[in-house]
């Protein structure tokens, strides 16, 4: 059985990606320029942002188009890996 009959999502396709970290003026740049090492088509324009309700933290919803899982994966841990990220969903 190949690989990608286990797989639960088809690619390529478009994909939502949520990064919450603090919030600060530079974090949506460091956003769209990491996933912009991955995905060069990518429309940042189209990120949903959300405020939490004290103002500490931002949330980016990001409506990548990816190819394969190895991509998916790359920007995951890119973005997790930055020290101004608190989580990525």
């Amino acid at each position: 059985m190949a690989d990608n009959e286990n797989e639960l999502i088809e690619f390529p396709c478009y994909f939502p990606i949520k990064v919450i970290g603090k919030m600060s003026d530079e974090f949506s740049s460091i956003v769209i320029t990491i996933i912009n090492q991955h995905v060069e088509s990518f429309d940042a324009t189209k990120i949903e942002m959300r405020g939490s309700s004290n103002g500490k933290y931002i949330s980016l919803t990001c409506n990548v188009f990816v190819e394969t899982k190895e991509q998916l994966d790359k920007i995951y841990i890119d973005l997790s890996g930055h020290p101004q990220t608190q989580f990525v969903i």
